[in-house]
């Protein structure tokens, strides 16, 4: 068959490149957030999400999504559910890397390296990373049952990943989940109606046979999961293992696999307990006290996993468009597609600050100020930085144009990353739920406005427009109680935080532009509507992949 064209002005793909090294952003505030961090073990982690290889089994896993087994060929109840080895990849990656429990057992900014690492992998692929997520939040909640907590926290905390169906005491290393939104309540889970009937005492503490549903049970194949049900007292917190003690299967029936927008490697499921067994995890009638306790680690995770996502899509436009010609000259050399890269150069670097400074306040627990900013950056960081993601993951694909929006059996990763930002927007509370947890934070009063105006203190004086911006803020923080008025609070206090932020540990080039744009008003609030007076060669410069 003859040739009937040249295929030519078609970019290389974005593959080959150590995701850490490349990126300036991400270096100076893990720098900032956890000075004398020895970072080997990010570059190296780097080098091995941007590979072909790992790339190549980002798009696999994705591609051949899990199977439910309900039963195998001879009518047996099994419940399991069936990975693409690609997908064991990917998890072999995420645990030996540490990015599941192992900060928990580790020394002085774990947190803060766990969190760069977690942000790294998102860029790999962000849908095997809900169990990784989990096993990592549910560290503190499990210590309210000691006994558990003393026999899964070191399977917890290896770094080693076993993919095997079997007890955990034969495993050389765990995941967990959790299963907490039933079809009545979604994030009201006071409405659960799941039934906790108490059976008596054994080596994990006070046993009860679980009998309900779950209508999100994300990461079923996890050995164990931390659930809630309606106990005798009241909504209580349980562990739920996979494999009961004696050895034997625990009733725990998968009903269906979700088919989801996006979040494809991942297996999200709709279980049903048929007297499960369960063991209480802190005080009966305490569950939701109990669970938020993860809600903040996971929603740490939202925040990181969209800012690793943002960074990726910024990869790939400031990729394309660096090699892509149009009406003569590269595409990034043009007048207005400067002004969108730059503008979403600000945002990920912005969005990458503010999250890295939550996750340093969890490497602090004993300190006042820490413990504040981690109560109050949290709703704020989750809400902020997961809102702006599917905004910017649009406008970075519209900087590729059609061959943007082309799925093309897993090999178009913008679209990937496109159909997973809504995700954490909605995961661990949606942004309604965010914005009236901030308000919750702030009920405290003098100590938690303080702390913000401690942490906003650094960038006083640096720019006009950001003093006006923060001096607003003391007073409607205090008068903070009208529902209707939370979002826009939300907002706001992460725009002033992300600023003071760039002020400390970005140049002032790009300080300036986010002054001047996010709180200023030269900003006609869609991307690439910067004034003319940026520095765009600058910020362009910065974000580029080294």
């Amino acid at each position: 068959m003859s040739a009937t064209h040249e295929v030519f002005n078609q970019p290389a793909p974005f593959v080959g490149r150590n995701l850490f090294d490349a990126n300036l952003s991400l270096r100076d505030a893990v720098h900032f957030n956890a000075p004398g961090l020895n970072t080997d073990e990010l570059s190296q982690l780097g080098e091995r999400a941007g590979s072909h290889a790992m790339q190549e089994h980002a798009r696999l896993a994705n591609v051949h999504t899990p199977r439910l087994l309900t039963h195998d060929r001879l009518g047996h109840r099994v419940d399991q559910v069936e990975f693409h080895p690609s997908y064991h990849a990917l998890m072999d990656l995420a645990v030996s890397s540490g990015l599941h429990g192992a900060p928990w057992a580790e020394g002085p900014h774990a947190h803060v390296h766990r969190a760069a690492g977690f942000m790294l992998f998102t860029e790999l692929e962000p849908s095997t990373l809900c169990p990784i997520s989990m096993s990592y939040a549910v560290m503190p909640a499990l210590k309210g049952n000691a006994a558990i907590a003393a026999e899964w926290a070191p399977r917890l905390t290896t770094r080693h990943y076993d993919a095997r169906f079997a007890p955990a005491s034969q495993k050389s290393g765990v995941t967990m989940g959790m299963g907490m939104t039933e079809k009545q309540g979604g994030s009201d889970v006071r409405a659960n109606t799941t039934q906790a009937r108490h059976e008596g005492r054994d080596a994990w503490g006070e046993r009860y046979a679980l009998v309900g549903h779950k209508w999100f049970f994300s990461a079923p194949m996890c050995d164990a999961f931390l659930v809630l049900a309606q106990a005798p007292a009241g909504l209580s917190c349980f562990f739920l293992p996979r494999w009961r003690l004696d050895g034997t299967v625990n009733a725990i029936d998968i009903q269906r696999l979700k088919d989801k927008l996006g979040n494809k490697a991942n297996a999200s499921s709709e279980v049903e307990f048929n007297g499960a067994h369960a063991w209480l995890v802190g005080e009966e009638g305490r569950g939701v006290p109990q669970i938020l306790e993860m809600g903040s680690m996971t929603r740490l995770d939202c925040a990181l996993g969209t800012s690793g996502l943002m960074r990726h899509a910024l990869s790939l436009a400031l990729n394309h468009t660096a090699q892509r010609k149009a009406f003569g000259k590269a595409l990034i050399d043009q007048p207005l597609m400067r002004n969108v890269l730059a503008d979403l150069a600000l945002e990920s670097e912005a969005a990458t600050a503010l999250s890295l400074r939550m996750a340093r306040a969890f490497d602090r627990p004993g300190d006042e100020h820490e413990a504040l900013m981690a109560r109050l950056l949290t709703p704020v960081a989750k809400y902020w930085v997961c809102k702006r993601g599917s905004h910017f993951a649009q406008e970075a694909m519209e900087c590729l144009g059609g061959n943007g929006y082309v799925e093309e059996q897993g090999e178009g990763v913008m679209a990937r990353i496109y159909r997973e930002m809504p995700l954490n927007s909605i995961w661990e509370g949606a942004g309604n739920i965010m914005a009236l947890d901030l308000l919750r934070a702030l009920r405290k009063g003098g100590p938690m406005t303080d702390a913000l105006m401690a942490e906003l203190a650094p960038a006083r004086g640096a720019h006009a427009a950001f003093d006006r911006f923060a001096d607003s803020l003391p007073q409607r923080v205090d008068d903070a109680s009208a529902e209707t008025d939370a979002r826009r609070l939300a907002q706001d206090v992460a725009l002033a935080v992300q600023a003071a932020l760039l002020r400390q540990h970005s140049p002032a080039f790009v300080f300036d532009a986010f002054c001047r744009s996010r709180l200023g008003g030269d900003w006609g609030q869609a991307f690439g509507t910067l004034g003319a007076h940026t520095d765009f060669d600058s910020i362009i410069a910065r974000a580029m992949p080294q």
